[in-house]
């Protein structure tokens, strides 16, 4: 044991992001006096612009997106108590397939060993007990989230440490609750195709196969309030329209797969630094 706080690390791939999977985690470790530290990897400028413009719209500039994305994010992280911001700042790569994807600077076409460097020189100064990102798919498929996993799992082989490592993820009961709520609050959802199907069922994983559940209900408050930090992102308003009392019923819970460990903590954990205190 050392006098260093426990720290916990968690690398995202766009503003926002830090409150969907994990800003229940975030809340609650910063309540018990855990350092959190969050890792921003893109500036999110292909994220909405004024009036929900996508790129490519008129009145879409990626530069102002990004601006104000960041304003949304120092707020979320004074919401969550955030120890510690950083930001890689790498371009946003947009979704898979867009050309954004090729942009100079975007996050998706770094090479993984650049991406990996910086992010191992932070993981070396705050020396994180645990960190968390996505996983190989980045949870659907986004390339900023497939990257944000291979250069996290990168850095960790750059360096000496050994934190327990985990991967977000849901379990495929409440995929199914959150598409029974967003029918009842009304949410356009066209029917999507055999192939687009398919792949919807494959997001997230079978229950038993999950290793980590933490609830984090006393602060889904938190986690609610991060979101609405994040007000400009279409994406957000259907989470906003529930209140915070459906919302804590749908999104208490935050789910893991332990990837990495040396604490031989028994499984199915509720608490992610368990073996460490």
């Amino acid at each position: 044991m050392t006098d260093r706080p426990l720290t916990f690390m968690a690398v995202h791939a766009h503003p926002d992001d830090e409150a969907t999977s994990t800003g229940g985690v975030l809340a609650r470790y910063a309540a018990e006096g855990i350092r959190t530290v969050l890792v921003t990897c893109t500036d999110g400028g292909c994220g909405d612009g004024p009036g929900g413009s996508k790129p490519g719209d008129p009145g879409h500039d990626p530069a102002a997106v990004a601006a104000m994305r960041r304003r949304e994010l120092e707020a979320s992280c004074e919401v969550l108590k955030i120890s510690d911001l950083e930001t890689l700042d790498y371009a946003d790569s947009g979704m898979m397939g867009w050309p954004s994807n090729d942009a100079p600077h975007s996050f998706w076409r770094t090479p993984v060993e650049e991406g990996a460097a910086r992010l191992a020189a932070l993981m070396e100064h705050y020396r994180p007990d645990v960190v968390v990102t996505y996983d190989e798919n980045g949870f659907y498929g986004h390339p900023d989230h497939i990257q944000a996993n291979r250069i996290t799992m990168a850095a960790l082989e750059m360096t000496e440490l050994t934190p327990k490592v985990y991967w977000t993820t849901a379990p495929r009961s409440m995929m199914q609750r959150f598409g029974e709520t967003m029918r009842e609050f009304g949410e356009d959802m066209p029917e999507p195709d055999p192939e687009e199907a398919a792949a919807l069922a494959e997001i997230g994983l079978p229950d038993e196969e999950i290793t980590t559940w933490v609830d984090i209900t006393p602060f889904s408050g938190q986690k609610f309030d991060s979101l609405a930090a994040h007000a400009s992102q279409g994406e957000n308003i259907f989470f906003l329209k529930m209140g915070k009392e459906r919302f804590a019923e749908l999104m208490g819970m935050e789910t893991f797969v332990r990837v990495k460990d040396t604490t031989d903590a028994a499984l199915p954990e509720n608490d992610l630094f368990a073996g460490l205190r």
